[in-house]
Parts: C-alpha cells; sequence; structure tokens
C-alpha cells in the first residue's frame, strides 16, 4: 500500500526529532503500521533557521494553513504549541475530514470537549499520547492498558523543569532561585518559568489524565493549582529528616464525594519508589482497583522521547485508518456518550495531611497555643521538630505533621494560628501523600 502522507505543523525540537524517528525506524513502523509513514509537508516561522533533521523532500511553508490545506496531506500533526492559532487549525483538519496528532497539553485541556466532538462528528481520529509525558505511553496504559479496572487515584511527577529544582535543592543544599536560574541556562526552564514552577503544565496534564481515568469532562478550570516557589531549603532538609522528600504532584483521587483534581508541593514517603524520581525524570503512579499500584517512568520531555509518542500515535492512527470511526479506541477511553458528571470537589473538600512550618518567638506556652488552635479545628498531630534558629532573638522553628483532615479545617486553623503575637512569619504548609 501506498504511503501515508503526513503534515508537520511546527519544526521545533519534537518537529525534527519527529522527522529523524521515522527516518531512523522507517522500516520498522511500516512493519508495524501495515504502511510507510512519509512526512511530505511542514511549516515554520523561520525556513532559515538551522535545523536538525532531513527536510531535502519535505515541501516547506510558512503559512501552517497551507499544510492543513494540502490534498496530499492525510494526518496533520500539531506542534506548535500553545492554543493560538493550534485550535483554529486542528479544528480545519478536522473539518477537512484529516487525522490529528497533536503534542499540545494546553490545547486538549482547554479545547479538547470542543475538538473530540468535532472529530467525533466528522469520523476522524484526534491522538494526544505525547501531551502528557513526553516520551512514557501513560495515555495508551490507562486508556487502554488498564480499561479493566475502575481507577482509583493517580498521582504524577509530570513537569520535569520542577522536578529538577527541587532534587537540586535536596541533593545541593540550593536555593530556589539559584537552581531555578540554572534551569533556565540549561533549557529546562524557559526565561518566563511560570507555567513550570507555579504548575500551570502540571495542571494542563492532570486534567487529561483525570478524564481519561475517570471517564469526566476535561475540566481544567477545577484544577487546584499551587507552585514550587515558596519551597525552601530548610523544608526539604526538615522534611527529610522526617523521612520525606518534597515532589511536586499532579494528584487525581476518585471519592465518594467527587473527584480531587490538584496539583501543589507534596511530601512524599522516602521509600515509595515515584520519591526516588529525580532531575528532569517525569513518572506517574496509576492505581486500579484490580491491578493495584502502577508505576511508569522516564523522559518527560526532549526531541526523541516526545517524537516517540508522535510517531506512536502516527502508527495507531494509520493502522484505524481502515478501520470503523464507531469501532476505535474512544478520545477519552469511555465512550463519547457515557462520560459521567461526577462533581469535581473544591480545595476546601479535600482531605490530606500536612507539614506545618512556624517561625516562632522561642519562649513558654508557644506550642500550647498552636496545639489547641489546631485541636479546635479537629486537627491531630503525628510528629513535631522544634529547631532553634536564631539564638540571639529567642527564634525558633516548628515542624508540625499532621493526620488527615479537610481543607477548609486547616485554612481555618492557619488564619488562627498566625494571629499569634508569638508567630512571626506566615506559615509554610505542604501537603502530604502516602501513596497507598
Amino acid at each position: 500500500m501506498k504511503p501515508v502522507k503526513v503534515g508537520l505543523l511546527g519544526l521545533g525540537t519534537v518537529g525534527c526529532g519527529t522527522i529523524n524517528v521515522l527516518a531512523r525506524n522507517g522500516d520498522e513502523i511500516a512493519r508495524r503500521a501495515g504502511r510507510g509513514i512519509q512526512v511530505v509537508a511542514a511549516s515554520a516561522r523561520d525556513l532559515k533557521r538551522p535545523r536538525s533533521c532531513d527536510l531535502s523532500a519535505v515541501r516547506l511553508c510558512t503559512d501552517p494553513f497551507e499544510v492543513v490545506n494540502d490534498p496530499d496531506v492525510e494526518i496533520v500533526v500539531e506542534l506548535i504549541g500553545g492554543t493560538k492559532p493550534a485550535r483554529e487549525l486542528v479544528l480545519a483538519a478536522i473539518g477537512q475530514g484529516k487525522h490529528v496528532v497533536t503534542a499540545n497539553k494546553a490545547l486538549i485541556a482547554l479545547h479538547g470537549n470542543e475538538i473530540f466532538t468535532a472529530a467525533q462528528e466528522k469520523g476522524v481520529t484526534v491522538a494526544f499520547e505525547a501531551a502528557v509525558a513526553g516520551g512514557i505511553p501513560i495515555i495508551k496504559a490507562i486508556r487502554e492498558g488498564l480499561s479493566g479496572n475502575r481507577i482509583l487515584w493517580l498521582a504524577g511527577i509530570i513537569n520535569g523543569t520542577g522536578n529538577f529544582i527541587l532534587t537540586e535543592m535536596r541533593d545541593k543544599g540550593r536555593e530556589f532561585s539559584d537552581v531555578l536560574a540554572e534551569a533556565q541556562r540549561l533549557g529546562y526552564a524557559e526565561a518566563d518559568p511560570t507555567f513550570d514552577v507555579e504548575g500551570i503544565d502540571a495542571a494542563h496534564k492532570l486534567t487529561i489524565l483525570a478524564s481519561i481515568a475517570f471517564g469526566i469532562p476535561l475540566q481544567f478550570d477545577k484544577v487546584y493549582t499551587e507552585g514550587i516557589t515558596r519551597i525552601t531549603r530548610e523544608d526539604v532538609g526538615y522534611a527529610a529528616e522526617l523521612g520525606y522528600r518534597i515532589k511536586h504532584l499532579g494528584v487525581a483521587r476518585r471519592t465518594e464525594q467527587g473527584i480531587e483534581l490538584r496539583v501543589h508541593p507534596t511530601l512524599i514517603p522516602q521509600r515509595r519508589l515515584i520519591a526516588n524520581v529525580d532531575g528532569v525524570m517525569n513518572a506517574v503512579l496509576v492505581k486500579g482497583d484490580a491491578v493495584g499500584p502502577t508505576l511508569y517512568y522516564g523522559a518527560g520531555a526532549g526531541a526523541d522521547p516526545t517524537a516517540s509518542a508522535v510517531v506512536a500515535d502516527l502508527v495507531d492512527v494509520v493502522r484505524a485508518l481502515t478501520s470503523d470511526p464507531e469501532n476505535r479506541v474512544p478520545h477519552l477511553a469511555f465512550q463519547a456518550d457515557a462520560l459521567s458528571d461526577i462533581p469535581v470537589l473544591p480545595m476546601d473538600e479535600v482531605q490530606t495531611a500536612f507539614y506545618l512550618r512556624l517561625r516562632v518567638q522561642d519562649k513558654p506556652g508557644v506550642l500550647a497555643d498552636i496545639t489547641r488552635i489546631l485541636g479546635d479545628q479537629h486537627i491531630s498531630l503525628e510528629a513535631v521538630l522544634q529547631r532553634e534558629t536564631d539564638e540571639d532573638a529567642a527564634e525558633a522553628s516548628i515542624i508540625l505533621l499532621t493526620h488527615k483532615v479537610r481543607e477548609g479545617n486547616m485554612n481555618q486553623a492557619i488564619s488562627a494560628i498566625q494571629q499569634l503575637e508569638t508567630v512571626i512569619a506566615p506559615v509554610t504548609r505542604i501537603r502530604l501523600e502516602s501513596l497507598k
């Protein structure tokens, strides 16, 4: 059979990586797909920029709509990023009956419901494995490999920049700002690192994972999001002393009341495998009722790892070209008319354990006042540490680990604690997950 012809939108790191993987492994890929896969057209804003891939057989242009409208192109691969003009390009491709592969997590998280509805109506596939965790096939694992399970919860280190920063702070005792600057020099973090360090990138990815795991619509606006900018090397050190490591986790959990969707710094027992995922690597831990916990680990970014996921999606689409659209794997794992309206819980209703660090005057009765306030909110303690931080100023740090408590109760307790005259700095809190 003739090769399937592909058009690329974007010739950056992942675009060139995709071309290189198809060239390097073309015969193997054709054996898996049943047909060859050939990139025939591509768009990029700057065609003169040096690139690490052979474009001699590719028609190049600066207008991505020219690729979408090319009658030879059967599959459009969107690698531009962002939501504009990506949304318009993807909908235009679908409107022409073309299949789409994308690595764009923001596009899927924010506009996926609209895009999948359009694809369903046109009988085409939108594949997005590369949108979450780079080269880790986590979408396929949850959507297909675990389809016999009721997914109970998942937790993921799904942003390599944040994980690199926290790893360096732990291993080398460095401050957040110092490591962030290095991450920018190394190319792990953008000049504006907000999406990475404030958890927005991870929230996009968690939105997608939760939808596939629980069969709910994509609901990015309901994800609680908290970054790592307030984490200090003292917090990292105290966590280690207590037997924990701090990771920036995306957590989605099914409860009787609804679904928890949250991204925040988290203390994890250091014996857990996911607590030992370091540097820029990603990992997702998924617990199903039948299989129990399963861990998926690998490179969450980079040319070849992400291209691996893009090409895997291309193979799936090519395999599906001759199949009845009604018999294909659903975009969000569950049949389109079977998505659930399970509510997403407001963060005040979520229950977790907490790490609290308080800077206080070193005088009698301080700890008693604090524990009284916690008791009024039905918050019990698991562990207490007190460290003298400034002998001359008679100041100390108190570190508390709590048992599980409703978030709203903790908010009220912290508000009351910060009214105490003996508490001389804002309370630092980090949620704690046992991940059992």
